[in-house]
């Protein structure tokens, strides 16, 4: 009869990441170049996945899909010895050696942890989203992909005053942006006469469907009034993945985002966090950027290897 092994019996980790989107993967990547032993438990929902083609991440002049590049760090970072698992990680607890970890049917302790579990955005309620994103009607991230928009017709489809600041932001690209307000809230008279500034339309209608149609996405109104965009940017909020941070009692934010210090540790020692599950810009130069930092603080907290060196500086 095959018995549940007792702690004594559990791999020991150097170091468990928590996420295999491209900061979880730049993390086991550094990780494993600094011959720690280390492994990434990956759900598959990275928000890199949802990505057509990046212009503005570099080294890529000509683009490159999100899935095709979670592909080449995956292969780079296994390339060095970092262990790649499929699965979720359900549960946390401290343990005497740092961190006793279940993730499905199996557990392991590892030393130390890196959380880049990310965000989840509230995508509108239309049909086929998923395909309308792979196709550019529907957009995440104008930072990332404002500069394609090239004077097309624009919404942003969110709470009004939110969603107005993203408007004045896209203005940048286009001269045909609206706002097409969701819920009840109306904006404040400062976020109206922003709006009136930048020649942004306001549709306050309650939205009764969205819908793709071969030329963008199709909006109609609880009046009857059908509206036409070529993109529409969603403003609908974010649900930070923060539930393992949580479960151990960990600093966050009012929104759920966890809070880190200046080697993106977090108030449980022994914790990191990084990438968007974090409070910060949301983009993917920032993730690897954070991983680069806090493999390198987690290398530098864990003593040194019987072969010697001295510890990397931070």
């Amino acid at each position: 009869m095959h018995q549940r092994p007792s702690h004594q019996q559990l791999t020991l980790i150097d170091c468990l990441i928590v996420g295999g989107g491209p900061g979880g993967l730049t993390a086991a990547l550094y990780l494993a170049r600094f011959r720690r032993s280390c492994l990434v438990v990956d759900a598959g929902s990275s928000r890199a996945s949802w990505i057509p083609r990046s212009h503005n991440y570099p080294g890529f002049p000509p683009g490159i899909n999100g899935n095709d590049l979670l592909v080449r760090l995956r292969e780079q970072a296994s390339s060095y010895g970092a262990l790649l698992e499929h699965g979720r990680v359900e549960h946390i607890e401290p343990h005497a050696e740092g961190f006793s970890v279940r993730y499905g049917n199996r557990r392991c302790v590892a030393r130390r942890i890196i959380l880049a579990t990310g965000i989840e955005d509230t995508l509108p309620d239309m049909p086929d989203v998923e395909q309308a994103i792979a196709e550019g009607k529907v957009r995440l991230c104008a930072i990332c992909d404002g500069y394609e928009v090239k004077g097309d017709n624009v919404a942003v489809y969110g709470e009004a005053e939110c969603a107005i600041s993203h408007a004045v932001f896209l203005r940048t690209f286009s001269d045909q942006v609206t706002v097409v307000v969701h819920g009840e809230q109306d904006a404040c008279d400062q976020a109206i006469a922003l709006a009136e500034h930048y020649d942004i339309r306001l549709i306050s209608d309650r939205v009764e469907a969205l819908r793709p149609c071969e030329t963008g996405i199709e909006l109609i109104t609880c009046s009857g009034d059908t509206h036409h965009f070529d993109i529409i940017y969603p403003s609908l909020g974010a649900r930070f993945r923060s539930e393992l941070a949580q479960q151990l009692g960990v600093g966050c934010d009012e929104c759920g985002g966890v809070l880190v210090d200046e080697h993106l540790q977090t108030s449980v020692r022994g914790l990191y966090a990084i990438g968007d599950v974090t409070m910060g810009l949301k983009q993917m130069s920032v993730a690897i950027g954070q991983a680069a930092q806090a493999a390198t603080a987690v290398h530098n907290s864990l003593e040194s290897k019987p072969w010697g060196g001295s510890a990397a500086t931070r």
